[in-house]
């Protein structure tokens, strides 16, 4: 597919995008300025000679995908959304976006009571179909293609079909998804990221994921 992510070069929206262009997706990194796009890309590149990867602004990458991927940090949801709105209709928009306030530790309720997915399949309206993954993945070994990833992703979403895009992407980047229900139930994913950010400092580990049982 021809992937673009939003906010590509961050620790976690570069890091998926390394294990994509890996497993021979197209990738166009987004970012706010072309030439830091652009250098993203290149770095990219360096990791995987043989990948089809791009890197511009994000209104034009998301123009060029077949599928757009959000992870920006929550501030930056809304302007990074109104910029790219006409880019997306009729696509799929995968949000990686996991708020947190300013203990990254405790869980932060938005005030609009909603999730941020939610939040942002309201401004994108109907004719956009969005699905909230990846918010509890950590981005510390997703450069290193040996590394095991030991979590599973939980996927939230209103179609069967959308949640089964985004188990193959877990499936490519060496994850394995799990259909975790309604785009509603994203608010309690996201509030995992922070849980697993104090586990993490507790236990003084870097990798802290979430296992699926009995399935």
């Amino acid at each position: 597919m021809r992937i673009a992510i939003l906010g590509g070069t961050g620790n976690e929206g570069f890091g998926l995008g390394f294990r994509w262009a890996a497993a021979g997706h197209e990738i166009i990194i987004g970012s706010r300025l072309t030439e830091k796009g652009a250098d993203a890309a290149d770095r990219m590149f360096e990791l995987v000679p043989e990948g089809n990867i791009k890197g511009t602004n994000n209104p034009e990458a998301a123009e060029l995908a077949e599928l757009v991927v959000l992870s920006v940090p929550y501030a930056a949801q809304k302007a990074t959304l109104d910029a790219v709105l006409p880019a997306l209709e009729d696509k799929l928009l995968i949000t990686v976006v996991a708020p947190t306030g300013d203990k990254a530790s405790r869980v932060w309720r938005l005030p609009s009571g909603l999730s941020a997915a939610e939040e942002a399949q309201q401004q994108v309206g109907d004719k956009v179909r969005v699905v909230a993954a990846f918010q509890n993945i950590g981005a510390h070994h997703l450069l290193n293609e040996d590394h095991e990833l030991d979590c599973d992703v939980l996927i939230c979403g209103e179609k069967s079909a959308d949640k089964k895009v985004a188990m193959g992407l877990c499936e490519d980047a060496g994850m394995r998804g799990i259909n975790a229900g309604a785009l509603q139930n994203a608010s309690a994913v996201e509030g995992m990221t922070s849980v697993l950010i104090a586990i993490n400092i507790i236990y003084k580990a870097k990798g802290a994921g979430i296992r699926i049982t009995g399935l």
